[in-house]
């Protein structure tokens, strides 16, 4: 498909987006790429099913479970 590149870009069909209601738009090598995005994004559904851990505050202080030698 060919479009003609005006002074705002170009218009891509909607068609070719699926039903994509974000795009990422990129250059790799030289040749504009156009990534739909997904409709919710993973990254707010951190947290949504915690792991129980028996600690009462794992939490607030899960770095020093993680990281910490003496825990």
């Amino acid at each position: 498909m060919k479009v003609r590149v005006n002074d705002d870009g170009v218009v891509i069909p909607r068609h070719l987006l699926g039903g994509a209601a974000e795009v990422e738009i990129r250059k790799e090598n030289g040749i504009v790429v156009v990534i739909p995005l997904p409709a919710d994004d993973p990254i707010l559904g951190l947290g949504s099913q915690p792991v129980s851990s028996g600690l009462p505050d794992a939490s607030a202080a899960h770095d020093r479970y993680l990281y910490d030698d003496a825990g």
